[in-house]
């Protein structure tokens, strides 16, 4: 078994994530892990990687299948006797020019962006060492269309008492009245991916509170953050941010220096804890 660290980015053979694994094999001291559900994808991003005199690894993972996800847990379990680092990156958005209803673009999105991101969570947490870091990559958006949901909405999502039972049914009540045509009557706005990264700050938000209730003595930290508006194939071509400059902040919350109790639990951007 490997006694160096390990750090493991989702959705990395392009982006962002690309970007983030780039900057961790700079900075990182101990293995980093790109990951890719694209086999040819994802080792054609660390062949680019090596070109330019950086040693990331692959490990194939889709987090939209279950067996892909346990497949990657027993290998970083065997090798390394766990995770050091876990950047959740991996998303997905529609375009807004996009036609497909809005009810299908509610359900797709949210199964990848919240439910997979959920379930990649679950399964990797108790694998995650003392000292540990989780990073969910999420967005500025879902601050926005929490401001447009109804006060009752709002007042749940920023609840300290909410479980992540109680937000999966949000989540899967977004998602039906979507398909029904009703969600803005019931208090949600008109944004898939708003309301996906919306429920995966909340969920990063009970994760947190869960760890130091579970494991008040292994110093894990957990924070979401809003990595700004890069140009990715995602944002398109006229966002504000290179995707080195959209990594700055997940990395920075992946390298928190060890002993430190702060953020934890809370949604950053620009390198700062933002109000929720």
């Amino acid at each position: 078994m490997s006694q160096c660290k390990v750090a493991l980015v989702t959705g990395a053979n392009k982006g962002i994530g690309f970007a983030i694994v780039r900057a961790l094999c700079k900075e990182y001291t101990g293995d980093v892990y790109l990951s890719s559900r694209d086999v040819g994808r994802g080792t054609a991003a660390v062949d680019s990687l090596k070109k330019e005199g950086l040693h990331p690894l692959f490990h194939q993972l889709d987090i939209n299948d279950p067996n892909s996800v346990r497949t990657a847990r027993d290998f970083f379990q065997e090798k390394y006797g766990g995770l050091d680092v876990l950047i959740n990156n991996a998303g997905i958005a529609f375009k807004m020019a996009d036609t497909t209803p809005f009810g299908t673009q509610a359900d797709v999105t949210l199964k990848t962006n919240f439910f997979a991101t959920r379930d990649m969570c679950n399964v990797f947490l108790p694998i995650i060492k003392p000292g540990g870091r989780l990073v969910n990559v999420s967005s500025g958006m879902g601050s926005m269309a929490l401001g447009r949901c109804s006060p009752e909405l709002q007042a749940r999502f920023r609840s300290d008492d909410i479980t992540e039972e109680e937000l999966n049914g949000l989540m899967e009540r977004f998602v039906r009245e979507a398909q029904e045509g009703v969600h803005s009557e019931r208090g949600w706005p008109s944004t898939a991916y708003g309301i996906s990264k919306t429920g995966l700050t909340t969920l990063t938000r009970i994760q947190a509170r869960n760890l130091t209730k579970e494991r008040p003595g292994d110093g894990i930290l957990c924070n979401a953050c809003c990595p700004g508006w890069v140009r990715t194939d995602m944002a398109g071509p006229n966002a504000t941010k290179s995707p080195d400059e959209g990594a700055i902040t997940p990395v920075y919350l992946a390298l928190l220096p060890a002993g430190a109790k702060e953020p934890h639990g809370q949604f950053v951007s620009e390198m700062k804890v933002q109000p929720w």
